[in-house]
């Protein structure tokens, strides 16, 4: 399959002047020796397999145990999962999901906005997707569309940029006031890693229909992404409602240690803290400490 609009990209990187062919199926060197590392990862290797697989099914079985938690306590659960594109997100929402019911556990993730959401209140079509009592709701990209891509893509206005980053915290206010268990993830991977995960999915027939033209223009577009996240978090990383960072070079370190954060911080009955195990806090961070 043939993708439009993607031209080799001259990229700076570390310093350097890198050229990138997409369409190219053998990926650069440069490339694969430095995707693993790739801003500043804390590890030279992937987490050991059989040690993942048994780690994820064991907080597998405790997410069993919030599930039944939040039907019988009417308890609601909401997370936001944010960061660049390929950083894992979908991944991550569907070891969250696998083996729970998904009637009260769901992932949204909204496509672009119709005519008549684009003329409502803008955080109202996300609103409308919350949690009712029983449920978890897990968003792959969020309202922070608003602080990230459009801004950056010229999707919204100055005025409109700014407006969001004063709304947010005042938004998420009133999502704790109403009781719903909150969290916000941003998985962070470095630019290599990104090539590298763009280019799996430019030649895979599987995989390829995830890249699309917006993705292709963002290749160029690193720096102001980044101006952009941390932007966000001067101004949406307040109060009780926080930014977790997650280090996302390694997917595997990745889903175990999202799904430990959030069963970290919920107290359900059953609760085995064995099973769930000590967070690794190479891999999360707190956003106002984090650096890459």
């Amino acid at each position: 399959m043939k993708i439009a609009d993607a031209p080799v990209v001259e990229l700076h990187i570390n310093g350097k002047k890198r050229s990138f062919d997409l369409d190219d199926p053998k990926l650069p060197d440069w490339v694969d020796d430095n995707a693993f590392g790739a801003g500043g990862y804390p590890y030279d290797k992937k987490m050991d397999e059989k040690k993942y697989k048994h780690e994820l099914e064991d907080l597998q079985e405790e997410l069993v145990k919030v599930q039944y938690w939040l039907q019988e306590k009417d308890e609601k659960v909401l997370v936001v999962f944010e960061g660049r594109d390929a950083a894992g997100k979908g991944g991550t929402i569907e070891r969250f999901r696998e083996n729970l019911n998904p009637r009260y556990v769901r992932s949204v993730a909204l496509p672009k906005p119709s005519d008549k959401e684009q003329g409502q209140w803008y955080f109202q079509r996300y609103a409308s997707n919350f949690p009712t009592s029983g449920e978890m709701i897990l968003f792959d990209r969020s309202w922070y569309n608003r602080a990230g891509v459009e801004p950056v893509m010229g999707f919204c206005t100055d005025d409109q940029y700014e407006s969001f980053l004063d709304e947010a915290p005042k938004f998420e206010k009133m999502i704790k006031r109403a009781g719903i268990h909150f969290f916000k993830f941003w998985l962070n991977i470095g630019q290599e890693t990104q090539l590298e995960r763009f280019h799996a999915r430019r030649h895979d027939p599987l995989k390829v229909w995830k890249l699309s033209p917006v993705d292709i223009k963002a290749l160029t577009k690193w720096d102001e992404y980044t101006k952009a996240r941390d932007r966000m978090f001067k101004h949406t990383d307040v109060g009780d409602v926080r930014w977790c960072v997650i280090r996302a070079n390694d997917k595997r370190r990745s889903r175990i240690n999202s799904i430990r954060h959030v069963l970290t911080h919920l107290d359900y009955e059953g609760k085995n803290k064995k099973k769930i195990g000590e967070i690794d806090e190479n891999i999360v961070v707190p956003a106002k400490d984090f650096k890459d």
